[in-house]
């Protein structure tokens, strides 16, 4: 009996230790192929930001302005006074009935605006509207979609830097879907002709954007994460 029982032991741990062993083989077959399928979405993924880059730089370095521009409105985001002096010389020529300069600091006064761009006292108390309320592009979009709205607008002429005209247009149909945004790009540099990747601080600026404009994207689809964008803290009348 006992050489039966010893016997049924011994049968036993050697069925335990070969379903032990084999086991183990199935196990790293599996952990390999999920090391390798991960690698593969890893160099894709990698691949597919790399092409994503690569687009966006070529439609900001190919983005021109309308040649004759025409709008109900025009909206200019703060970010350089150059963008204004743009903007208000659009004005000046009849491209848009009245202008919006969105996102000026509190402490600067239109009059301020309106010396450093050589502009006339009639056309900005005429048709030049203060926006103070936007802190940032989020807030801007929707310090504009209240005064389109309130003005009846159907179609208006955005000004904003070239690498910083994707990022606007996307937030802005993002809370205004039925206006027709035309970009009016401003160029600070030729992008085109100059080889921005090889100057360290154009393609920093190229990336950080792209970066930004990939969150928007993300933010604008799963509607997380979105701040409001306004001094005031007041939300406008949008998807969220």
């Amino acid at each position: 009996m006992s050489m039966d029982l010893t016997t049924r032991k011994t049968v036993s741990s050697q069925r335990l230790e070969e379903q032990s062993s084999s086991d183990r083989p199935v196990r790293r077959s599996l952990f390999r192929r999920l090391l390798r399928w991960g690698g593969f979405g890893f160099i894709f993924l990698v691949a597919i930001i790399f092409g994503g880059f690569l687009h966006f730089a070529d439609s900001i370095t190919t983005l021109k302005p309308p040649l004759a521009p025409k709008a109900d409105g025009i909206v200019v985001l703060t970010g350089g006074y150059q963008r204004i002096d743009q903007a208000v010389e659009l004005l000046r020529s009849g491209a848009g009935n009245r202008l919006l300069i969105s996102g000026v600091h509190p402490t600067t006064t239109p009059s301020q605006i309106r010396r450093l761009t050589q502009s006339s006292v009639n056309l900005f108390n005429c048709c030049v509207d203060i926006g103070y309320d936007a802190i940032d592009t989020i807030g801007n979009a929707r310090e504009a979609a209240k005064w389109i709205h309130a003005r009846g607008y159907k179609s208006v002429l955005v000004v904003t830097n070239n690498y910083h005209m994707p990022r606007s247009l996307a937030e802005l149909k993002y809370v205004d879907p039925s206006t027709d945004f035309i970009p009016y790009p401003v160029v600070n540099s030729d992008l085109k002709t100059k080889n921005w990747f090889s100057d360290p601080n154009a393609l920093r600026t190229m990336i950080a954007e792209y970066a930004k404009v990939l969150l928007a994207g993300a933010r604008n689809i799963t509607g997380l994460g979105r701040p409001v964008g306004l001094r005031s803290q007041e939300q406008s009348d949008d998807p969220d």
